[in-house]
Formats: C-alpha cells, sequence, structure tokens
C-alpha cells in the first residue's frame, strides 16, 4: 500500500494570506498597473474569440516523434473581475493553457514548481500508466519546491477533458485548464466552429481558511436559511401541526433543507473562462452557424445548471466520449464533469450561456455573438430549492411540500438536490459492512474488495460474488439498481410508498460518528434532472439521456462492490462507509476482473464521484450501451452502479470531487494488482 498522502495538506496558509486586508490592498495596488496593462490569459479564454475550426482526422505522428511541453507551476497576481487575485496558475494563466493533442500522440510534459511547496498535476479523464497519474502519495511523489517532474504516456483516446493540481488546494487557487484530444477516426457529427468554456468557482479568502470556517461551523456560507417568517409561510399553506413537524424533524436532525452547497456566492465569485460576469468572455459565432461547446466544470465545489436561453443543445460528447445525439434545453453539471454541446444561432442576435449554481446563490456567464461588443439579455436568477424529506429517501414523507422523490422529467419537483448542515462524511471501506456481518471477519477492517480479492468469492456479505443468473435480472432492469425486485418496481414507477415504508423510523446506522443518517429506500434516480430542476418545462438532461454509441462485449462482473457515501452534517467530516481516508484501508482488485460497484448516498448532498485510470460503465437503464464517466454525480438517498474493469495495474485515486469533501476525508485508493 502507498503511504497515505495528507490530501490538500492543511499545512501553512501563505503570507499573502496572513497579511492584514490594508497590506494586501497596498500590495494589489501595486500590481494592479501592470495587471491591468495586459490581463494574463490563455488565447482561448481571450474575448472576444473567433474559436477553432474542426480539426482534420489525419493520424498522429507517422515518424513516432514526441511531442514535448513545457508547463511551469508559480504564484502571480491576476485581475479577476475589479480585484486582484494571487492565483497558483500555470504558464501564468487564468485558466491555464489549453493542451491540445491527437489521439495516438506520444507526450513528454515537462512540469516544473517555481512555488515555495509541493505541487502537482493530475490529467482529469486521461488513461495513463500510475506513476504519470499526479497524485501525490499515491502515485508518485509529488513535485518538490524548485524541482521539474516529466510525465511521459501515450494519448489513448479521444475528447474533452482537463487537467489540474492534487496538492495543496492549488485547484481551488486557479491551477486548472483543458485538454482536447482529436480522434483518429471522423466523428459522427459536424460543426463549423467550436470554443471551449471553462466554469470554475474563485474565492478571495484561502480556501484554508474556508476549510477551518466549515470544521467551526459548517454553514457559515449559507445566507439562505429559513427564517420565522418562512415558517409562518408554510403553516399558512400545510396547516400547524403539518408545518411544526416538518420544521422540528429537521431540527433533530441538526440539518437544513436549504443548506445546498458547502460554500456559495457570499464566498465565491463565479467564472466562465476566468472571467467574471462583468468583464465576460464572448466567443464569436456567425449566423447560422453550428457551433461545438466545448464544457468543463472545473470548479472546486460548484454544481453548475447551464442553459442558452433561446437555443436548445444537442449533447454529443459526456466526459469526452461519445454518446447518442439528444436535444435539451439545459444540463446539470457536477463538479469535474464534461458535456460536449452543438448549437445553431438563428441570427445575428446575441446569446447568453448561463451557468447558474445549484443553490441559485450566483452565476457564470458568457456571450455567443457575432462580433465583438454584443451583449445577450441575463436571465433572472430562479428561487433556490428547499430540500425534502424524499430527498433522504424517506419514503413519501415530504416535510416541504415539494418532494423531488415524486419528480419526472416534465413533472415540478419543488426539492433541492444538496444537503443541508454540512456534515463531514468519514467514507471508509469499499464494502458492504452490515451489522451482522461485521463480526464474519478477523481480518480487520479490510474491504469488500479487499476480501474477495484474497479468497476470489463472496466472503460473509463482504464483496459478494454475483450468480449469472442474477446478471439477467441486473441486465433487465434498467436502473441499475441492484438489490430488490421491491426497489427496483419502486424506482421504475417512482412512487416512494413502493418500498414499503410506511413510518419515519430512521434506518439504524451502521457506520458511527462518521455518519448521520442511513437513507431509508435508495433508489436509483437517473431518470431525476434532479434539485430545482424540471419545473420550468425545459428539457432538462438526465443520465438516462446518455447511450454509448458503440456496442462492448464485455463480460459480466464477477462481485459487486458495495460502497456507503456517508457523513456528519455537523463535524465537516465526508467518506465511505462512516470511514475517512487515514481509517480505511485499499479497495483491491485483481488485474483483469470485472466489478460491479453500487453506491448508496446516506447524505443530503449531491457527490461527484470520480475514479482515477480506468472509465466507470454507468447503469442507466441504456442495456448494452452504457455510457463511460469518469466522473459520476450521486444524488441523496440515490442507489447508482457502475461496471469497472481493472485494466489499469497501479494504485488509482478514488474520490469526490467537491475540494473541500476530498480534504475532509472522502478519499479512497483502489489497488488493481
Amino acid at each position: 500500500m502507498p503511504e497515505q498522502p495528507s490530501l490538500y495538506p492543511f499545512s501553512r496558509v501563505p503570507r499573502w494570506a496572513e497579511h492584514s486586508r490594508r497590506d494586501f490592498l497596498t500590495a494589489a495596488g501595486k500590481l494592479a498597473l501592470c495587471a491591468a496593462l495586459a490581463r494574463i490569459a490563455p488565447g482561448w479564454a481571450q474575448a472576444p474569440h473567433e474559436g477553432h475550426r474542426p480539426r482534420s482526422t489525419a493520424p498522429a505522428d507517422a515518424n513516432g516523434a514526441v511531442k514535448v511541453l513545457d508547463l511551469s507551476i508559480s504564484e502571480v497576481p491576476l485581475p479577476i473581475g475589479e480585484r486582484i487575485g494571487h492565483v497558483v496558475a500555470v504558464n501564468g494563466s487564468l485558466p491555464a493553457p489549453a493542451l491540445r493533442f491527437r489521439e495516438g500522440d506520444e507526450l513528454e510534459l515537462r512540469v516544473s514548481n517555481q512555488l515555495d511547496e509541493q505541487a502537482s498535476i493530475h490529467w482529469h479523464g486521461l488513461l495513463v500508466p500510475a506513476p504519470m497519474d499526479g497524485v501525490p502519495g499515491v502515485s508518485f511523489k509529488g513535485i518538490e519546491a524548485g524541482e521539474t517532474f516529466v510525465y511521459r504516456f501515450p494519448v489513448k483516446q479521444y475528447g474533452t477533458y482537463w487537467y489540474h493540481s492534487h496538492s495543496a488546494m492549488h485547484e481551488q487557487l486557479g491551477q486548472y485548464g483543458p485538454i482536447i484530444i482529436d480522434p483518429i477516426k471522423p466523428e459522427p457529427f459536424a460543426y463549423d466552429r467550436e470554443h471551449v468554456v471553462v466554469l470554475s468557482d474563485w474565492t478571495f479568502t484561502h480556501p484554508h481558511v474556508l476549510f477551518a470556517k466549515l470544521k467551526k461551523r459548517s454553514n457559515f456560507s449559507n445566507m439562505q436559511r429559513r427564517t420565522a417568517v418562512d415558517f409562518f409561510n408554510d403553516a399558512a399553506r400545510k396547516g400547524w401541526d403539518e408545518a411544526w413537524e416538518d420544521w422540528s424533524s429537521w431540527a433533530r436532525m441538526r440539518m437544513d433543507p436549504t443548506d445546498i452547497a458547502d460554500l456559495t456566492g457570499s464566498h465565491f465569485t463565479y467564472l466562465l473562462n476566468g472571467r467574471t460576469a462583468v468583464d465576460a468572455w464572448t466567443g464569436i459565432v456567425r449566423a447560422g452557424e453550428r457551433v461545438r461547446l466545448r464544457f468543463i466544470n472545473a470548479a472546486a465545489t460548484t454544481h453548475y445548471d447551464v442553459r442558452i436561453p433561446g437555443l436548445k443543445m444537442t449533447v454529443v460528447q459526456a466526459d469526452g466520449q461519445h454518446v447518442r445525439p439528444v436535444e435539451v434545453e439545459e444540463f446539470r453539471m457536477g463538479a469535474a464533469e464534461t458535456y460536449d454541446v452543438l448549437v445553431t444561432l438563428p441570427d445575428e442576435r446575441p446569446c447568453t450561456i448561463f451557468a447558474e449554481t445549484t443553490d441559485r446563490s450566483g452565476y457564470a456567464l458568457g456571450t455567443l455573438a457575432p462580433r465583438e461588443g454584443l451583449r445577450g439579455p441575463v436571465p433572472e436568477r430562479r428561487k433556490r430549492p428547499v430540500r425534502t424529506m424524499a430527498d433522504m429517501g424517506m419514503g413519501g414523507h415530504d416535510m416541504s411540500g415539494n418532494a423531488q422523490g415524486t419528480n419526472t422529467r416534465g413533472t415540478p419537483s419543488g426539492s433541492s438536490e444538496h444537503s443541508g448542515g454540512h456534515g463531514a462524511m468519514d467514507g471508509g471501506a469499499a464494502a458492504h459492512h452490515s451489522a451482522q456481518d461485521s463480526g464474519a471477519m478477523d481480518h480487520g477492517p479490510k474491504t469488500s474488495s479487499h476480501a474477495a480479492a484474497d479468497n476470489g468469492a463472496d466472503h460473509a456479505g463482504h464483496g459478494a460474488a454475483v450468480a449469472p443468473n442474477a446478471q439477467a435480472a441486473h441486465r433487465g432492469y434498467d436502473t441499475g439498481d441492484h438489490d430488490s425486485a421491491a426497489t427496483n418496481e419502486a424506482a421504475a414507477t417512482n412512487d416512494p410508498h413502493s418500498a414499503g415504508h410506511g413510518d419515519m423510523e430512521m434506518p439504524e446506522n451502521r457506520f458511527g460518528p462518521g455518519n448521520a443518517m442511513m437513507a431509508m429506500s435508495p433508489v436509483s434516480r437517473a431518470h431525476e434532472p434532479g434539485l430545482g430542476l424540471g419545473e420550468d418545462g425545459w428539457r432538462v438532461l438526465v443520465y438516462r439521456d446518455l447511450v454509448a454509441l458503440d456496442h462492448r462485449a464485455m463480460p459480466e462482473p464477477t462481485r459487486e462492490i458495495v460502497m456507503h457515501v456517508t457523513g456528519n452534517m455537523e463535524r465537516f467530516v465526508w467518506g465511505f462507509d462512516g470511514k475517512k481516508f487515514s481509517e480505511a484501508e485499499p479497495v483491491r482488485l485483481r488485474f483483469g476482473e470485472r466489478v460491479r460497484i453500487t453506491f448508496i448516498n446516506d447524505t443530503m448532498m449531491e457527490h461527484p464521484l470520480h475514479l482515477h485510470g480506468m472509465f466507470m460503465e454507468l447503469e442507466n437503464g441504456a442495456g448494452g450501451l452504457p455510457p463511460l464517466k469518469h466522473t459520476v454525480t450521486v444524488k441523496p438517498a440515490e442507489k447508482m452502479s457502475v461496471l469497472v474493469t481493472a485494466d489499469a495495474p497501479g494504485h488509482w485515486a478514488f474520490h469526490c470531487h467537491l475540494q473541500y469533501h476530498m480534504e475532509a476525508g472522502m478519499f479512497r485508493v483502489f489497488e488493481v494488482a
């Protein structure tokens, strides 16, 4: 097992963050002139930007020449809106330079660290050898101050990806950029022009300071909490008794149904291609042109709802992989996900790319226009959603008046998808550790995967073997829910009562202080648009819409690993199976084996779960055409299954891509040998 890294080590706060506000403003004033004279942004992020024409599909260099790039990580002052931010930048720009390769290229990326602390770069979604993956303490030792590390690997895929730091919260401080890989074969769609759209969140408060505040009071950033006025409005609408029971239940759970995001617009500035809504980016598009927009959510902890009012978007790629085209008017991007869409501007009028945060506390925006100087209308922000008992898998108990649990696409949902009162989730082993199973092994804290790897079979509930005849049933039902026909029926009908939970008795918490609650009736929610979506009559992308273009003949999985996504909403500790990273063993997979991993989200928050080194096949109802994903966003009280082929030897990170959750323990190592 590799040494356990201190993820985003809560070590020192940079000197600039320790100075007083007056010192900072004085220094910023001295830097403002030179920074403002030439805004340091990569060419693709300059506004206006003409974009790129489609590239040819010529093969990679036939001579086998290695493509060499030099990248330098340093701290630079850059203008962000009307202020100066201290950015951890790659080659001095925010976002980092766009790296464009061709499928089949051989790369040599020389990364020098000009900081006075350790740095790294992870190639998000790229299939690279484990030592090149860029996670300190897992796949390599990191890049020490003043040193240079050379990443060498072949490009094995096509599509839209990105790269970012895996050290010291540098990602939150600006170390991220896009990766575009042109395919060898012609793509199954045509377009006239393309633009890269990178969404992110920026804070002028150092992320270590924000993390310390979250540990002390997890909802400190939520400025939309319910008030006495809201209570009386609820009482008038639902009756005194029902309103009182609703509010009392949330209080007993020490949760807040309005607490949708860890950090909100009160502490964040939301960026599109490194620019605020005030100095918004513009992409040039001529009337009648079909433009490809490569969306990347590089935010540290923000989910975005993306739309271009007045235009329909055709989704053609998800996480860099082709999918069957689906026309939508809005889609949700979990942190770290990517989507490629095609749009056509019907005339000369400018259109607004509007990326609204899920808690509705802010937005990023950009403009598509035929020339510089045009700005499209800015949509009104929608009312922030409120979470309900149905969002927590509590059967049909809607305690806020609007149950997402009864929502389908095209049916209004009034609920939210984020958890209140941020809890810490001390995630643990990748196993289904039931109370009756816990005493069946004398191997210590091994995970289900560990047990099955050692014994090759079902081992007292740890890593249960999957019988071939059971697989037919799994394949026959298209939600990815694999426990029982009753649960599957509940998911299919979307009726919370079908699961048989008619009272409010909470399931026993089997994971100790690292978990605050257990979802009463977790089901597949791949058909649901998500918190606060579906109320406007717009067609919203859902996971069930994602269907791969190519059939891949793969063997059935030989075992299942169940991972509970857990947390304690007051302590701000996050993890799996009630354990944080420092308390857990690796998830061990045999090289070449095929496993089903089932996630059960026992928390009230959406978690974008990212597996390094291998794609996950999302069991979303697509039958033999499951989409490939490097990051899957699991909704509250959701049960989601993915298939993984362990074809990449080495140690691989697996974690929630909300940076503060990962820092708090929601991290695991997958060991393939």
